[in-house]
């Protein structure tokens, strides 16, 4: 047993330098070994059905605009230093994919930890049963990533800014929940229906940076997606999809606050009735992305968008999906703010000359309170920076120096709303510039 360990090990070690990148994986998507192979998921022979691994690591340089600058870009920067040294991640994943007599998969076991300067961290712990009579049908549970949107799924090896987006780190920080799931995807070898994808789940709902569920109430998150798909003889391809988020969090505190009105007149108002304690307060989000693809003759042009609306509840200091329930430095229950929000990015990426080359253009924005703008934001009404609306403009070049290795350089405007708020009457210095060097096996 011990020898056939050490053989594992070094076929699976051999394979890495043997192997060439290929296409994008979601986090969701099921392990494809005609793309993974070639990305650091290594097969070690069909008499080990499938079990693979992939490592790669993060370490990267940045610079602030100044010291102690607030950051959506790897966390804020310590009070008294504008650069930084970093390993933004250091991720071990395993795999193992059990196919059934005809060559379908059954099984699917997937374990993937996050080592950095800042400790070891569970990213995905979970297990997937498939049906193989219609050959659609698949059922997860454990921790994985939730399945709403496009850009909360792109795996961060793959994605080509530093960052998910302001919007999706609020909303749904470290993208990860603990539930189950099931998955409508066809995969039979005659069906004419792969280009389709529909998740439905029932999440705890404070995700990773929870220790546990802090109440009884449980969100659900559905999205109907269509996988990339050819249009035309030249080979352009479009997918995207709908999402819905279905959510809450009940007040442990008899007092919510909710705004009322809008513009000049809006406020929040405070209402302290005794049912208010165990009240659902909305978490409530509806999304659309869409993502499209023209080859080139050495490498391709691609424009991503996504925008999601609806309503979010948090503290009157932040927008950030709470993992624990807030409460004051005295222990006592904090009151919950209710807010109607919207949100979008737009992705254009362009290959120069050749795949080793690409140029990355991306602008997103978040506003987390659509009812009021502007200086009708003042903090003598009771809003704070959670309702400032911020624009980001980020610029980038990637180069691949191979299929393991790919080097980049980034760098982020970032623009708040002028308001009344204090700290928020001018844009703050926020722009940060990332150099950072992948090493994928």
């Amino acid at each position: 047993m011990l020898r056939n360990l050490k053989v594992i090990i070094i076929l699976s070690l051999l394979l890495c330098y043997a192997q060439r990148a290929s296409s994008q994986q979601m986090l969701t998507d099921l392990m494809d070994t005609s793309t993974n192979m070639g990305r650091g998921l290594y097969s070690v022979y069909q008499k080990y059905n499938a079990l693979k691994f992939s490592i790669y690591v993060q370490p990267q340089f940045q610079y602030a605009e100044s010291r102690g600058a607030k950051s959506f870009n790897g966390g804020d920067f310590p009070a008294n230093s504008d650069n930084r040294f970093t390993l933004r991640r250091g991720r071990f994943r395993a795999e193992y994919l059990h196919n059934n007599e005809e060559g379908y998969p059954s099984t699917q076991l997937v374990f993937q930890f996050d080592a950095s300067e800042r400790g070891v961290f569970v990213r995905d712990m979970f297990g997937r049963v498939f049906e193989n009579k219609f050959h659609m049908f698949s059922v997860s549970g454990g921790i994985f990533a939730r399945p709403f949107g496009y850009e909360v799924n792109l795996g961060s090896g793959d994605r080509e800014s530093p960052e998910r987006g302001r919007m999706s780190q609020l909303l749904m920080k470290v993208e990860r929940d603990l539930g189950f799931m099931g998955t409508l995807e066809p995969r039979g070898k005659d069906s004419k229906f792969k280009w389709l994808k529909v998740d439905l789940g029932v999440f705890n709902g404070q995700g990773l940076p929870g220790l546990t569920d802090y109440d009884s109430h449980k969100d659900v998150i559905a999205r109907i997606g269509v996988k990339p798909y050819a249009i035309n003889k030249a080979g352009w391809k479009i997918s995207g999809g709908v999402s819905g988020y279905f959510g809450g969090i009940e007040s442990q505190s008899p007092v919510i606050y909710t705004l009322n009105g809008s513009g000049e007149s809006a406020h929040f108002v405070y209402d302290s009735a005794t049912g208010n304690k165990g009240k659902i307060m909305p978490r409530k989000y509806y999304g659309a992305d869409v993502q499209f693809k023209i080859p080139n003759k050495k490498g391709a042009t691609e424009f991503r968008a996504e925008y999601i609306t609806g309503q979010q509840t948090a503290t009157a200091a932040t927008t950030e999906t709470p993992g624990i329930y807030p409460v004051t430095s005295t222990g006592a229950m904090m009151p919950l703010y209710a807010r109607n929000f919207n949100g979008a990015y737009f992705y254009f990426l362009q290959h120069l000359f050749s795949t080793k080359h690409q140029l990355v253009l991306k602008y997103d924005w978040y506003d987390p309170n659509t009812d009021v703008a502007g200086m009708q934001l003042t903090s003598a009404k009771g809003f704070t920076g959670a309702d400032v609306k911020f624009n980001t403009f980020g610029a980038g070049y990637i180069y691949h120096m191979s299929a393991n290795v790919r080097l980049m350089f980034y760098y982020e405007h970032v623009q708040n709303e002028n308001t009344g708020v204090t700290g928020f009457k001018q844009d703050i210095q926020d722009n940060t510039f990332t150099t950072r060097l992948q090493l994928r096996f």
